[in-house]
């Protein structure tokens, strides 16, 4: 069952971060999704980002809608805080609870149904406001719950275990995150942990709205020849324009990654993203513009890009734009929260 946790037997000698944690500290309960899931491999991937960056599971908070997808945060970090919405409202649940306490670090997992369908216009709000969290759509392009039918990031064209052909437009969620103003988006796949590990860990220390689509297979009803969300299909289409590590504050990551020139960019806090960009391509992830057309002209061919495809390290996230108190409103007192009918009156004066 989903709610049975890990044993917590832990081998002696354990690696442990700069903070004492080992990796499984980070870990949650026993999946119970189908074997071979992609979306495990996304979990599996959040524990050793949050591992390696040294944050504190109990500064974490992870929230989730519906789906197959929105079931994972059960599967890691267990001492976290965690909600579980209702189907598509996520990001405005996240939204609230970042207003009321900006000190969490917040991550929002969602699936391709969660935020394309039902949710699409949370989404798109989420992304536009700049709210600060990492936004992670774990994609498979089937309603996985319900028996595999299209979902609204299926390609036309693709096939279905069935048989039947999608005769529908495809919604990109990374195309429209860089058209909402997220300020990071990136693409990955499941099966690409040296890829998708450090994108997760910039996202994390990045400060504004993060977006992550990751390909995930549903082993059960989209991993079939005529799939385009298959393990095959995307190794075999799978253009990646740029690999990453993510350098903080207090030690630097490295990870043996393909050669190529290299280009620093920092972060918020500190935290320095090394790019190292692919020969073939002369890639620039800061021209918004440049990025979108990227998008546009590689999806016209056939290819699903992968890696980071814009970043706006200077940009402003929810909090600097409303000018909301330093102090996190949890934690104000009642004589600021209700400061009276004197105040009241002055602020209702200066509206008229």
């Amino acid at each position: 069952m989903s709610f049975l946790p890990k044993p917590k037997f832990h081998h002696p000698s354990l690696a442990c971060n700069a903070l004492g944690y080992t990796r499984r500290d980070y870990e949650g309960a026993i999946s119970t999704l189908c074997a071979g899931c992609g979306h495990d491999s996304i979990s599996a991937a959040i524990v050793r980002a949050c591992f390696e960056l040294d944050l504190p599971p109990h500064r974490i908070a992870k929230l989730s809608g519906i789906g197959c997808s929105s079931k994972t945060p059960t599967y890691f970090l267990g001492n976290a805080h965690g909600f579980n919405a209702v189907h598509g409202r996520m990001p405005s649940v996240l939204t609230g609870a970042s207003l009321a306490n900006r000190d969490l670090i917040y991550l929002g997992v969602s699936g391709d149904g969660d935020s394309a369908s039902i949710g699409l216009g949370q989404f798109a709000h989420a992304m536009r406001r700049g709210v600060n969290m990492t936004y992670i759509v774990e994609n498979n392009g089937v309603y996985g719950l319900t028996k595999g039918q299209f979902s609204a990031t299926s390609d036309k064209g693709a096939k279905s275990k069935g048989g039947a052909t999608n005769k529908d437009e495809a919604i990109d969620l990374a195309g429209m995150a860089l058209q909402l103003g997220a300020s990071f988006v990136a693409r990955s796949f499941s099966g690409d942990k040296a890829q998708l590990v450090p994108l997760i860990k910039a996202a994390l220390t990045h400060k504004g709205a993060a977006f992550i689509d990751v390909i995930s297979p549903c082993v059960t009803f989209n991993n079939h020849q005529g799939s385009t969300k298959s393990f095959d299909y995307v190794r075999e289409h799978n253009e990646a324009v740029n690999f990453l590590d993510v350098i903080t504050g207090r030690a630097e990551i490295t990870a043996d990654y393909q050669p190529g020139t290299v280009e620093v960019v920092r972060q918020h806090d500190g935290s320095l993203l090394r790019l190292r960009k692919l020969d073939e391509n002369d890639y620039d992830p800061r021209d918004h513009a440049a990025a979108c057309a990227f998008l546009e002209a590689r999806k016209a061919q056939g290819e699903i890009v992968t890696g980071l495809l814009y970043v706006e390290p200077g940009a402003e996230e929810m909090h600097g734009l409303l000018g909301t108190s330093a102090t996190p409103l949890n934690s104000l007192g009642d004589d600021k929260l209700c400061p009276g009918s004197a105040a009241l009156e002055k602020l209702n004066a200066s509206l008229r």
